[in-house]
């Protein structure tokens, strides 16, 4: 089981670090003129002071900047008299500085009163700090924690951020941060990514560790014919396999027996669907999902155990006739013409996503050779096989890594294949037609992979590289399950 390393915690300040949010409702209180309720509270925790103040503006009619001024002032003085740190929080401070764990201070006030905090604090705890000041927009935008990561060099989705608001939490949440929860003086619900604990006073590094969400590193490969057109075929599969660490794969032409021998020979556990497709994962199939005796074209999946959490892995391959970019480039078939011949892809894909359904809570990987560009990709047609994906709540999740089609093309269709088949010397097509789609997952990082520098067809016997498509690779993060109460 794979974990995502711990590379930093993000702290805010008010509430969570030092018993200031008591301080800050005091001061909001003055300037109000009478006490505040639970209805106040949205507008009072968690929010930067240019928000309160303006909200005290329509209920009071005094002006903004007025009341902003004001309190900046009185909430400073608060601060340089009454603040308290909150138990456990300088003991977790200290510990992860023996660790080597970075961290930084997020916080939504004003770098005037995060420098008195820090005073208090001693600013040398904390190796970046992020202000109200510091960016466009402040919490519960993401913009805080993720320039905070910017900062620290780190990854989001390997960061915990502790907050003590659902303001804060929405937007370290929105960064792709793990979330430790300590309300203060609102409560929390619980969520997946989210914990939720009474206080700092018994979180520990290691706990801290063990919140970090499980990774799931996802491959979608075309072996063609199982890899037999290039010679040892099985044992430099395995070496890739091996190399790329990858944990499910979602095959197709597999020959008839690849996904048994790839697995028995891995330790892994497999599914073999009719002739052509198979799924082979280092974590447990519980289920065999779709119709095993399925034809050549056509979908089957399975459902896997992670760490506690169940995935639905689907592997697809969809008719190659006709060939969209054959049919755009060499025949010059207008955009409604190429839409109109896509109709058996899209049958295939449409049943295949029927199948599929909705398993409430339960995240889909839908993996594939579609023979079909993307609608993201060539927006001059609107490839509908990739588009009803999408409609159906499937992201792409190459797209969603690199979401610019000219810098970052993509291209699967063919390492091998540079010139068209039919020896008049006209340029193959090079397109994106193989795709790891998902739903419910967050994507960390998704490539094309190729090893080593294929040998066009047909000279391809001695290729490192056993297949005429690229693979694709996205690794997912998957969220902790929600929990809450405890320490």
């Amino acid at each position: 089981m794979t974990q995502l390393p711990l590379q930093a915690v993000l702290f805010d300040m008010d509430g969570t670090l030092v018993d200031t949010e008591r301080l800050w409702w005091e001061a909001v209180e003055e300037a109000a003129g009478r006490p505040l309720t639970e209805a106040d509270r949205p507008e009072v925790l968690g929010r930067p002071v240019e928000h309160t103040a303006h909200w005290l503006a329509a209920a009071t009619g005094r002006p903004a900047p007025e009341l902003a001024d004001a309190l900046h002032r009185d909430f400073a003085d608060r601060v340089r008299t009454g603040i308290v740190p909150r138990p456990g929080a300088l003991a977790l401070l200290d510990a992860l500085a023996r660790e080597r764990v970075p961290t930084a201070l997020v916080t939504a006030s004003p770098r005037a009163v995060a420098d008195t905090v820090l005073d208090a604090l001693g600013a040398s705890r904390f190796a970046v700090t992020v202000t109200a000041d510091d960016t466009e927009h402040t919490k519960p935008a993401p913009d805080p924690y993720l320039a905070a990561c910017r900062a620290l060099g780190v990854d989001p989705a390997a960061c915990v951020a502790v907050e003590d608001t659902e303001t804060g939490v929405s937007s370290a949440e929105a960064a792709g941060c793990t979330v430790l929860a300590v309300p203060s003086l609102a409560p929390i619900g619980t969520a997946p990514g989210r914990t939720v604990v009474a206080g700092l006073d018994r979180v520990t590094p290691q706990r801290l560790r063990s919140l970090m969400p499980h990774r799931l590193r996802v491959m979608s490969w075309n072996l063609w014919h199982g890899g037999t057109e290039v010679r040892d075929h099985r044992a430099k599969q395995l070496k890739i396999l091996t190399e790329t660490d990858v944990d499910v794969v979602g095959l197709q032409e597999t020959h008839g027996a690849a996904a048994e021998e790839l697995a028995e020979a891995l330790g892994w556990h497999h599914h073999r669907a009719g002739d052509n497709l198979g799924i082979i994962s280092r974590h447990p199939i519980t289920a065999a999902l779709g119709d095993p005796g399925v034809g050549f074209y056509g979908a089957a999946g399975v459902r896997i155990e992670v760490g506690g959490h169940e995935v639905d892995v689907w592997t697809a391959h969809l008719d190659c006739a006709p060939y969209g970019p054959y049919e755009s480039a060499f025949d010059g078939l207008t955009a409604d013409a190429l839409i109109a011949h896509e109709g058996v892809r899209l049958a295939r894909l449409r049943d295949a996503l029927r199948r599929i359904g909705a398993a409430p809570g339960v995240p889909v990987v839908l993996v594939g050779d579609f023979n079909s560009p993307s609608h993201l990709d060539r927006p001059d047609v609107a490839w509908p096989v990739t588009r009803a994906a999408e409609e159906a709540g499937f992201a792409d999740s190459y797209r969603e890594a690199h979401p610019d089609p000219v810098r970052e093309p993509g291209h699967t269709w063919s390492p091998v294949h540079t010139e068209h088949e039919d020896g008049s010397g006209r340029p193959e097509p090079q397109d994106r037609i193989d795709f790891v789609l998902h739903r419910g997952l967050r994507v960390l990082d998704s490539r094309t992979h190729v090893t080593g520098r294929p040998r066009p067809w047909p000279d391809v016997e001695d290729n490192d590289w056993p297949s005429d498509h690229a693979a694709v690779i996205t690794t997912f993060a998957l969220a902790g399950k929600p929990v809450g109460g405890g320490a």
